[in-house]
């Protein structure tokens, strides 16, 4: 698979809705319904992939639900319970300037700006305030993505953020 053709997990299959093939959808989009703009989507479970396309889709109280091109009944929906959602990162639009998708930080070298290598960023945090790097190393470090304070610099290209941190925190 090259560069371009790398999946990120969106969203996962989480339930049925319905008697017409019609299924719930856990969205890690923001908002949820955004999971909706891309389409095909790559369903993944274990070994097990396929490519569904998007037939309709809407929100539903709190629930995003989803019709896939194919499946039309509440067996075939019940088979893909449990399936996560990928699609193609070729699928995103590019980020704006100074603006990062969470899954282009995730696996990135954390380094002070006295170049100490704090870990690798593991996951990432929503808070409400702000966002908060989950950085691993030789111990885990919760490093608040404040661009300018904390995040001096991300390079996606070298993969490496340098911050301004103390590392004894």
């Amino acid at each position: 698979m090259t560069e371009r053709q790398k999946t990120i997990v969106v969203g996962r299959i989480s339930g049925v809705f319905g008697i017409k093939g019609w299924v719930k959808v856990y969205s890690y989009t923001d908002p949820k319904e955004n999971i909706f703009k891309y389409s095909p989507w790559i369903l993944k479970k274990g070994d097990e992939a396929r490519t569904c396309k998007v037939a309709d889709g809407k929100l539903h109280g709190k629930t995003v639900v989803a019709r896939l091109e194919e499946v039309t009944d509440r067996d075939q929906a019940e088979n893909l319970i449990d399936f996560d959602v990928h699609i193609l990162k070729s699928q995103l639009s590019s980020a704006e300037e100074g603006e990062y998708y969470w899954s282009d930080l995730i696996g990135m070298a954390v380094e002070t700006t006295e170049g100490v290598r704090l870990g690798i960023v593991d996951s990432l945090l929503e808070t409400g305030a702000n966002d908060v790097l989950i950085v691993k190393g030789e111990r885990e470090r919760a490093i608040p993505f404040l661009q300018g304070q904390t995040i001096i610099h991300v390079s996606l290209d070298a993969g490496v953020i340098r911050v301004d941190w103390d590392p004894e925190f």
